[in-house]
């Protein structure tokens, strides 16, 4: 019987440095107020598909949505104004 081996080396090294950086984590932390509301929003999604509409979860995914129009909105804004050079608008 022949096995069948890749000739390749594997996608994911394994090397010491495959952690991340503190640009990348910097760049998480930015991002976390957007992430967690995000995560609200799918939830709140979820939620209202294990059961019939009403006026309670159409109102949390409302503000849910509120929430992550508001974290990117602030985000694109800490982006624009660190693109900018000398800090003025």
């Amino acid at each position: 019987m022949n096995h069948i081996v890749t000739v390749q080396d594997a996608v994911t090294a394994f090397a010491p440095d495959i952690e991340p950086t503190s640009a990348e984590l910097d760049a998480i932390d930015l991002e976390m107020p957007l992430i967690t509301a995000e995560v609200d929003l799918l939830d709140a999604q979820i939620t209202a598909m294990d059961r019939p509409a009403n006026e309670l979860d159409a109102r949390r995914i409302r503000r849910a949505r509120n929430r992550v129009l508001t974290a990117r909105r602030e985000l694109s804004n800490r982006s624009a104004a660190a693109m900018v050079p000398g800090g003025a608008a």
